[in-house]
């Protein structure tokens, strides 16, 4: 095999539409997974997951010979990182995955090469992953490795265009560096390429995310006190809205995806007396499941073994991203907490039933008419376009629980 430019480790959301863009650019790109399904499925030019346009991508360049994939990195040039970032109970950073990419990539340096972490990552990881190449490769210490990270900002369902269109951070742990990622990313990014260290970046990410949680925690807040007064959340928001200066978000069932439920934990956990502002509104995200489990139970009331339709699984509209998802949370919970009750799960853009449902006997996954016809009580968990195309008549005699305000 001729030695690629970039060796891509981690084939999810992000790691393979990076992979992709690349190669479609004209790069020779290798990409790695640990999961033999997803390198299968590349290898024969398919995506394992839901991404408007990346298909025709990974299938363009599969064809081309610009993209293969395989379970263990090869030499390359350039290597990306785009594993996952967990946290730990005490909500501090799991770098496991980092570390373990980062010692196979490890294996196959020579000198000279680029590595960059994309993983969303506390203050020091790039670091920390340039620790662990020196701990694996002493006999490297002199032979100009360098490191960077370039963290992603991209929208799930719009990756393709984003990747292209959106400003780039990128942030070196020498300006050398920074400035050898700026370069490769200009092989597609159209946006701005902004270099920084590598440490402002990361936390740049961060900051972004948070800032978002932020301002989700005062909207879902708002939905709480608003029930409590009797007032209607969404007509509330829209009147305020009309300031020119206001612009509240919309509430839901709470805060999902890879990024905004997690990444405001890594400033709490590196500065935790400090960030109180951050840590409350990740407390008023995380507890809104709990509260909409009540309104639930109490729509429930009166029925012994009532059937409850749940629309949506996934963390945000129209994609099938699973991550960190409140709603699959709140099904979940409700579901266990409720065995007598038959609870039929509607997400459009699944086929089976996700690992943390299928061992519960009374969940089924169900089409979204069927679960509609059956239930006594409908709960509106995630605003899929499918969902909101359903007519207001279709649940008038239903108790209901809308946590996005499709039936107002």
């Amino acid at each position: 095999m001729t030695k690629p430019d970039v060796c891509v480790v981690g084939l999810g959301y992000i790691g393979l539409p990076t992979a992709a863009i690349f190669a479609h650019k004209g790069k020779q790109v290798h990409g790695v997974d640990v999961s033999p399904r997803t390198v299968a499925a590349v290898n024969s030019g398919k995506v394992p997951f839901v991404e408007p346009d990346l298909g025709g991508f990974v299938e363009r360049a599969v064809s081309n010979g610009t993209l293969t994939a395989s379970t263990e990195p090869v030499p390359a040039s350039t290597y990306i990182i785009a594993v996952p970032t967990p946290f730990h109970d005490d909500h501090s950073a799991d770098l496991s995955y980092i570390e373990a990419a980062t010692r196979a990539v490890s294996r196959h340096l020579t000198g000279g090469e680029l590595l960059i972490l994309e993983s969303t990552s506390p203050p020091g990881a790039t670091q920390h992953m340039a620790d662990v190449v020196a701990q694996e490769r002493p006999d490297l210490a002199h032979a100009g490795i360098k490191f960077a990270h370039c963290p992603e900002r991209v929208l799930p369902g719009r990756v393709m265009v984003e990747l292209v269109e959106n400003d780039r951070i990128v942030g070196g742990i020498t300006p050398e560096a920074a400035e050898e990622a700026r370069e490769l990313y200009r092989v597609f990014c159209e946006g701005e390429i902004l270099l920084t260290d590598a440490t402002t970046a990361e936390m740049a990410k961060l900051v972004e995310n948070s800032f978002r949680d932020v301002n989700i925690a005062f909207a879902n807040e708002l939905s709480i006190i608003s029930d409590k007064l009797g007032i209607d959340v969404w007509e509330l928001i829209e009147l305020a809205n009309h300031h020119p200066r206001v612009n509240i978000l919309q509430p839901g069932p709470g805060v999902g995806g890879h990024c905004i439920a997690v990444d405001p934990w890594f400033i709490v956990a590196a500065a935790p007396d400090e960030a109180r502002l951050i840590r409350t509104a990740r407390e008023v995200n995380d507890s809104k499941p709990r509260y909409l489990m009540e309104r639930i139970r109490a729509a429930s009331e009166g029925t012994n073994e009532p059937t409850v339709a749940m629309l949506g699984l996934a963390f945000k509209p129209n994609i099938d991203d699973l991550r960190e998802s409140p709603a699959l949370q709140i099904v979940h919970d409700y579901a266990e907490a409720h065995p007598q009750s038959r609870v039929l799960a509607v997400e459009p853009h699944v086929e089976e039933l996700p690992a943390k449902l299928a061992g519960l006997s009374n969940v089924r996954l169900t089409p979204t008419d069927e679960a509609i016809d059956a239930a006594d009580v409908v709960v509106v968990l995630v605003d899929h376009d499918a969902f909101k195309a359903i007519p207001a008549h279709r649940v008038a005699e239903k108790q209901v629980v809308d946590s996005k305000g499709l039936w107002r």
